[in-house]
């Protein structure tokens, strides 16, 4: 934490010394590529910690919560703590790329505008589009999400609509109030999420140094005995391919998981002082979200054994969390009832942050010409009414699991969500190199930005290649255990993002920027026209606030 707030300091010494010195580059598109942000009408009104806790809310959910069971089962203590480890450098490779795109040019489209901005206007439709509707399908899964954990109270199946319908309403109700109640929501959310996370962090160790009821010191037993790696069941034959299996299967989970972090830079064109708060945000969430993921991987492995059978089920409540699966061992009564009511809250704001970001992209879209036009209506408040509205009907599909047909098409949204997630990560990283390619062509100086992301561009480089690997590899079980719908969710997304940008191509004639046509100036803000000079806190609470905000 000292050299984040080291970090942070240098930040704003640097905001202060190049407010004047934001150089105005010679190349400019044609105006039928739609750069001119004259048209936006969002308005900043996101704080420095409104975007710090954006982007843990977006990150810490199920997947942490739940998903780190199916992970130690699958690749046992040492295998999950590796794949975590692991994918943990290709999210960090994803964010900093992301993150300095938008500390460059904060407006509104996010990742999508820039990839039509300095890699093709065909690329750029094609992963907007692809992330509006990973959106789409993913709002569902979480509101699902959240009415299988009500289940840990009530068993009849057949009140599940009505706690649909209330997830729905709620939901949609937070983003209709505006960015500034979505913001405030999101920041509670955090706070609950980051509390429940120390939570079960310290009752972990408490349970495996003999503190709980049941007085049992496990210490490392379970990285002894069932042992450090464990099976996927693929090929029992052969154990130590099998155990290799099982990490690979723990890398797409892990991935999964750390899915949401990018969040943090959508809401680049509704947040104060951007380039400070955001460039903040990329330096201080990253670390924080990793610290929290493997802590609690560690723990958890500590804890619970990889070949507990309690860890295959799939009830999609707390009973299915290793944490919970660990305190019923142990013999702890209360605190299970009360990990369900958290993990409740991160799959409602990991749905209430999808619905933010999805409306935002398909506003971006909009604004350049790649989505209609009426999607570009705002509201006096810079609330883009039209796009959250399109973005909001599709909460309808979770309905489909009241079902079992639609249970199924339900499954297949999981994994079609994932996927697309990868896709972003990759076209993240393809988009920063093209970026980071065409400023040195241009002779424009990286260290004159107020924020500029590290080890690059080799970070992103590390990170395109892993996603593009996740993508591949992220059905692997399939070749094992044929089955045709598992095959076309796991990768039905690759035909559909190629069908998007060559149909784009062919009917927009576009063609790949080269590095001396890239536009660095049009619809940029400048520093004066964004920046406010940082306020410096004079009371001990507020220095505390600073450092943890």
């Amino acid at each position: 934490m000292a050299d984040s707030s080291h970090s942070d300091e240098k930040l704003d010494e640097d905001l202060e010394k190049k407010g004047d010195q934001q150089e105005v580059y010679a190349v400019t598109a044609d105006a039928s590529f739609n750069y001119d942000s004259s048209q936006d009408r969002l308005q900043r009104r996101l704080k420095q910690r409104h975007v710090q806790m954006i982007g843990i809310a977006g990150t810490i959910g199920t997947g942490l919560f739940l998903g780190t069971g199916r992970a130690l089962s699958e690749g046992g203590p040492v295998g999950a703590l590796i794949a975590y480890a692991f994918v943990g450098t290709v999210a960090y490779a994803s964010l900093c790329a992301v993150g300095e795109m938008t500390c460059f040019a904060p407006i509104s489209g996010t990742f999508p505008h820039y990839a039509a901005r300095w890699v093709d206007p065909a690329f750029g439709f094609a992963i907007g589009w692809n992330f509006f509707y990973a959106a789409v399908v993913g709002i569902p899964v979480e509101i699902v999400a959240a009415q299988l954990l009500t289940t840990y109270w009530d068993k009849d199946l057949s009140r599940a609509p009505i706690y649909i319908g209330v997830v729905c309403v709620a939901l949609v109700s937070i983003n209709l109030f505006g960015v500034r109640f979505f913001g405030e929501s999101e920041f509670v959310f955090s706070l609950i999420k980051i509390a429940m996370v120390i939570g079960l962090i310290i009752t972990g160790l408490v349970i495996d140094l003999g503190g709980a009821p049941d007085h049992k010191r496990r210490g490392f037993q379970y990285w002894k005995n069932p042992g450090p790696f464990h099976g996927i069941g693929l090929e029992p034959t052969r154990p130590h391919l099998d155990q290799f299996l099982g990490v690979v299967g723990v890398l797409v989970q892990a991935a999964y998981s750390y899915q949401g972090m990018e969040m943090v830079v959508v809401a680049g064109s509704e947040t104060q002082s951007p380039r400070r708060n955001i460039g903040k945000a990329v330096r201080r969430v990253f670390w924080r979200i990793l610290i929290f993921y493997m802590l609690s991987v560690f723990v958890v492995t500590l804890i619970v054994p990889s070949n507990d059978r309690l860890l295959l089920r799939a009830t999609g409540n707390a009973a299915e969390s290793p944490y919970v699966i660990a305190m019923t061992t142990a013999g702890i009564k209360v605190l299970p009832s009360i990990i369900n009511a958290g993990i409740l809250t991160s799959a409602f704001s990991a749905a209430s942050s999808g619905l933010f970001c999805g409306s935002r992209v398909l506003y971006g879209l909009a604004l350049r010409g790649q989505a209609p036009k009426f999607l570009m209506s705002c509201t006096s408040s810079g609330l883009p009414l039209a796009a959250l509205i399109a973005t909001s009907l599709p909460v309808c599909l979770s309905f489909m699991t009241v079902s079992s047909g639609g249970a199924t098409v339900f499954n297949w949204f999981v994994s079609l969500s994932t996927v697309s997630g990868f896709m972003g990560w990759a076209a993240v990283n393809l988009t920063y190199i093209r970026f980071y390619r065409g400023l040195r062509h241009q002779g424009i100086d990286r260290s004159k930005f107020i924020y500029t992301s590290p080890f690059q561009p080799y970070l992103s480089y590390w990170g395109l290649f892993w996603t593009v690997i996740f993508i591949l590899i992220n059905g692997f079980y399939i070749f094992w255990e044929f089955n045709a719908s598992d095959f076309l969710t796991c990768y039905i997304n690759i035909p559909f993002f190629l069908i998007l940008y060559v149909g784009y191509k062919v009917f927009k004639k576009t063609k790949i920027w080269s590095v001396d046509k890239m536009d660095f100036v049009t619809g940029i803000p400048s520093i004066e026209e964004t920046e406010t000079p940082p306020v410096v806190p004079t009371t001990v609470w507020g220095k505390i606030l600073e450092k943890l905000f």
